[in-house]
């Protein structure tokens, strides 16, 4: 293995990606993708598009999947503190409406990979966080589909507290995963 440690999570699709650090008094340098490494680690996938984005304490992002063009994500937090969160959407799948957390921050450079099939979202802790993600699908107007951030069933536990969490007017009215038709050509 090169200079990443791939860590499977609990629910077969998702991954934790820790990069070596490699610091000295100047600073540090790091590899934050190296596709030779991902695929000694099992991630043989080829990502088209790279997005960022800025947000401040409390937004949170999400949950939102791509109903006929899935994406899988590689997601890392470059500023701030973000708990990311995939919930499995995918309606054969064992783990179905089962949702798995990690903490992303500019200080532990872990990074996420979220496979196709997933709903995907992000709450920052921090009072501001860049966010990367690599994906691999092109980003398809209309076809974004998403899933209630505070689902009952699915009962995500974010670390901050309800009356600290802001959402967007769409992210608001996203419906539970029961009520949500989910699709996927792949």
């Amino acid at each position: 293995m090169g200079k990443i440690t791939v860590t499977k999570c609990p629910i077969e699709g998702l991954y934790v990606i820790e990069p070596t650090v490699f610091q000295d008094e100047r600073g540090y340098f790091v590899e934050t993708y190296n596709q030779n490494d991902m695929k000694e680690a099992g991630l043989d996938m080829e990502f088209v598009q790279d997005n960022q984005s800025m947000s401040k304490k409390g937004i949170l992002r999400g949950l939102h999947f791509q109903k006929e063009h899935p994406q899988g994500k590689l997601v890392r937090a470059i500023r701030g503190r973000v708990y990311d969160v995939a919930v499995d959407i995918r309606k054969n799948s064992e783990t179905y409406g089962q949702w798995y957390g990690v903490e992303l921050s500019a200080e532990n450079k872990k990074q996420f990979y979220v496979s196709e099939g997933f709903a995907h979202g992000y709450l920052v802790l921090s009072e501001e966080a860049e966010f990367c993600y690599k994906v691999t699908d092109f980003y398809h107007p209309g076809d974004e589909g998403g899933i209630a951030w505070n689902d009952r069933d699915i009962q995500i536990d974010w670390p901050l507290p309800e009356n600290e969490i802001t959402l967007n007017e769409r992210d608001r009215n996203w419906k539970p995963l029961k009520d949500t038709k989910v699709h996927f050509k792949k």
